[in-house]
């Protein structure tokens, strides 16, 4: 028995990193998944992976600042496999600027994905699990959603936060429908965006340095806390946040 036997899964941000594990584990769990992103040939290649692998996938075209795309790929799921039971928003990018470095367009293009992204999924997702009686939306925030850093791109860590707020207004609204919203918070994850600022030695010493566990996190750290949150183990958990950062915000 899989943990999400008989569920309907949309990732976006599926092609890599995080949301590549995302898709790959609840997949592995009994989840049909529907994965979106815009790096296309990466995108096909997981989906490619998870069916060679038994399970069952299609890859969309998702630009997550884009509601028409978002509207297809919802489509897309329920057309495919009948229903949706989880919404994984865990599309993000991050410009690492200062505020007085920070243009306008960084600003907005940040806000777009980040936070307009997960507004977007969240309102053309509820419908959906309504009609199939419930569900389950997590949110991928960050520990910058939750504390300052001296390194912290201002832009991203308002944008984090924004998601943060955000679940919990899902969660209280639509708790009478059956639908839960809960945000993760993931520490430092080795993912390909994390990659360039790890690039300088000194960075990587600090973050390890900083981490009372004594590493960087792997995708599949954060792959089981959203397949927890996404699955009926979690159903008495809603408007809530799971930090999962080695132990960092704790200090």
């Amino acid at each position: 028995m899989g943990r999400l036997d008989g569920k309907v899964a949309l990732i976006s941000g599926g092609a890599r990193g995080q949301g590549a594990a995302e898709a790959q584990l609840c997949a592995r769990e009994g989840a049909k998944v529907v994965l979106g992103d815009v790096l296309d040939a990466q995108g096909k290649q997981v989906e490619a992976e998870i069916r060679a692998a038994g399970g069952e996938a299609t890859y969309v075209h998702l630009d997550v600042t884009r509601e028409a795309d978002w509207r297809e790929a919802i489509e897309t799921a329920v057309h495919s496999y009948g229903k949706l039971d989880i919404l994984v928003n865990n599309a993000g990018i991050v410009i690492r600027k200062g505020i007085e470095d920070t243009s306008e367009a960084d600003w907005d293009r940040i806000m777009a994905v980040n936070a307009k992204g997960v507004f977007l999924g969240t309102k053309h997702a509820i419908p959906a699990m309504r009609r199939a009686g419930g569900g389950s939306i997590v949110n991928i925030s960050s520990t910058a959603g939750l504390v300052g850093s001296p390194y912290g791109s201002a832009a991203y860590t308002a944008s984090k936060g924004a998601v943060r707020l955000f679940t919990k207004v899902t969660a209280i609204q639509h708790a009478k429908d059956n639908i839960r919203c809960n945000s993760v918070h993931p520490g430092p994850i080795d993912t390909p965006m994390l990659q360039e600022s790890l690039a300088q030695p000194t960075r990587r010493e600090d973050f390890l340095q900083r981490t009372p566990l004594g590493r960087i996190g792997t995708p599949e750290d954060i792959a089981y806390g959203v397949l927890y949150l996404a699955s009926d183990e979690s159903a008495f958990v809603t408007g809530s946040e799971l930090v999962i950062d080695g132990g960092r915000t704790a200090e």
